[in-house]
């Protein structure tokens, strides 16, 4: 599956010289007068975060890691050191939420944070051996609890569904960003 981040949203257009499209016209689907959750597409896609977290956490049980922590864990092992900051957006967490689960990783030694050496206020964080010997086994069973969610699916389906959604988040980038 593709990384949000490669997708073509509006603030990787400028840095790739390309002009920023407009932005489509808003979709006329559904209706207030007509309108039920339960048939609502963020009601579904909710349902299915829950299920697959929920299924992960099953899984992963036994290495000790909750979705909360694994996740971060992995975020650093692919991506790299990152700052706490950084790593709060990218996790949609609040700093201080986000400064709590790194406690609790640095207490397991998954986990080292710096003061950066020129702004006192930034504070870098970076996984250790054994954080990543913590998570050697979470992209096997992520592909296994994905690919269990695709059974059925064509190549062609995957891969029209994930287009789908990365338009839905370049669309939502697009509402955030407007005055």
């Amino acid at each position: 599956m593709q990384n949000f981040a490669h997708a073509n949203t509006m603030r990787d257009f400028p840095a790739s010289g390309r002009s920023v499209p407009r932005a489509p016209a808003p979709a006329r689907f559904y209706r207030a007068e007509t309108y039920f959750a339960a048939d609502s597409v963020g009601l579904l896609m909710k349902r299915l975060v829950v299920g697959i977290t929920g299924e992960l956490d099953r899984r992963l049980a036994s290495l000790d890691l909750t979705h909360a922590q694994w996740s971060p864990l992995l975020r650093l092992h692919t991506t790299g050191p990152s700052t706490v900051v950084e790593l709060a957006r990218w996790l949609q967490m609040d700093p201080g939420s986000t400064t709590r689960l790194l406690d609790r990783l640095e207490r397991k030694a998954l986990v080292r944070r710096m003061r950066s050496t020129t702004d006192r206020r930034v504070v870098h964080v970076e996984i250790t051996p054994q954080g990543e010997s913590a998570i050697a086994d979470v992209p096997a069973v992520l592909a296994e609890v994905m690919n269990g969610l695709l059974a059925g699916f064509t190549r062609a389906e995957w891969q029209a569904m994930e287009g789908f959604l990365l338009r839905m988040l370049a669309n939502g980038e697009r509402m955030r960003a407007a005055p």
